[in-house]
């Protein structure tokens, strides 16, 4: 078994040590440091990255400002970036919430409150007027009550162009695309720089060992067409400095070859990513897996079967890590400019969206009950519920303040 540590060494500053690989204290002074640069790109950047700010304003707010809705599992961190295409095992491609990390069983307004102000903060930064906003936050609205409708209904509102692109790319894709953008290249191997840093020994032990337990042989080889009796090989595997909200945490890719009968062989992409706590509130009483890899899985078979379906939860380093193999069809929303049109249509399906994976988890009766209670303050002349409305423009200001905040904190850093 080759790993990457066992390859050329590789620099990256002066914080990168003779073998190549990080010591725990520079590994965690890069990351915070890389934390603190993408967090400081933009406003919009900002909210994605800073969950904690979100629920401390959540955790000041008054029993009953928001609707108490249903206890079922939400995302707990639903912003325009958890959002996109997903395949499934035998290759369907659906529109769902991509990351589970905050998923918890709690209440279901708190996914708008978050959805509605990641909206907001890309309007703004697409230099879209006030009024847009407004009507972003009122679409979403009715896109949230059409997916709580009937599960199984066959009537999901039109793509926006913004989605429609996306997905169709998603479609698109093979192997050798997701070689060439995470790997750089279709040869089995890590590349060691920037994204992937070297494995200190007790790593490289740690995964091999992983990738030797049946639960993970059969994880790699649940996708459709795959052999049962293939043989799995873990040939390469690098830590990976990778998104604001798994950094400072263990972040694994690990690259397997799939062995087939007759000698057809295939690549695998695993990620590994160390499972924590949630910052989101849990509903009182609610019951979840302790371990929090296993509140992770749970909530996304809930959330999102796509990805649900293609995750295990597995010890490593003594930590608990969630697995699962990347697709080349699993890409994100990157919304870097909205028109009008698209703002407002992206609002309403990316809700619906959300409806729909809340509504799966509630029978009819809850479902209804639910989305009366969600329209009851929408039916007036301002559009949008005042609760949604008042707390997306007060988390607005509290985060533009912290970004700025941020932004001079970075400042004074770097000029020391």
């Amino acid at each position: 078994m080759r790993l990457a540590g066992d390859r050329q060494q590789v620099r990256e500053g002066s914080l990168m040590r003779e073998n190549g690989a990080y010591g725990p204290e520079e590994r965690a002074a890069v990351l915070e440091r890389q934390r603190t640069l993408k967090m400081s790109k933009s406003a919009h950047a900002y909210v994605r990255g800073n969950t904690l700010k979100f629920y401390e304003w959540l955790d000041g707010l008054a029993r009953g400002t928001l609707p108490e809705g249903p206890e079922i599992w939400i995302c707990g961190d639903c912003h325009l970036g958890n959002l996109g295409p997903l395949a499934d095992a035998d290759g369907r491609v659906d529109i769902q919430v991509r990351d589970l990390d905050q998923t918890v069983v709690g209440n279901p307004t708190h996914d708008l409150v978050r959805l509605g102000l990641s909206l907001a903060s890309a309007a703004r930064g697409s230099d879209l007027p006030g009024v847009v906003t407004a009507r972003m936050l009122e679409e979403m609205i009715r896109g949230y009550a059409m997916g709580l409708g009937e599960p199984q209904a066959d009537r999901a509102p039109p793509e926006p162009d913004v989605v429609r692109t996306v997905r169709r790319r998603a479609l698109g894709r093979h192997w050798k695309h997701l070689a060439r953008e995470r790997l750089k290249d279709v040869e089995p191997s890590i590349p060691l720089g920037r994204r992937f840093w070297a494995l200190d020994p007790e790593e490289r032990s740690a995964l091999g060992a992983l990738f030797e337990q049946e639960a993970v042989r059969g994880l790699v080889l649940a996708l459709d067409q795959r052999e049962r009796k293939a043989d799995v090989r873990l040939i390469d595997a690098a830590y990976w400095m990778k998104g604001c909200s798994s950094l400072g945490f263990l972040r694994f890719a690990a690259l397997v070859r799939i062995e087939e009968a007759g000698g057809k062989r295939r690549l695998a992409l695993m990620d590994l990513k160390e499972a924590v706590a949630p910052a989101a509130p849990v509903a009182p009483g609610a019951e979840m897996p302790a371990d929090p890899a296993d509140r992770v899985v749970t909530g996304a078979r809930a959330l999102s079967p796509n990805l649900g379906e293609r995750m295990l939860p597995v010890r490593l380093l003594g930590k608990p890590v969630v697995m699962r193999e990347l697709l080349p069809q699993d890409l994100k929303l990157d919304v870097d400019q909205f028109s009008q049109v698209e703002a407002v249509q992206a609002a309403h399906y990316l809700a619906y969206v959300v409806g729909k994976a809340h509504g799966r988890q509630m029978d009819e009766a809850v479902r209804s009950a639910w989305r009366a209670e969600v329209v009851r303050d929408a039916r007036g002349s301002e559009g949008a519920p005042s609760w949604l409305w008042s707390s997306v423009v007060e988390l607005a200001g509290r985060h533009e303040v912290g970004y700025l905040q941020h932004c001079r904190l970075y400042a004074s850093r770097e000029a020391a």
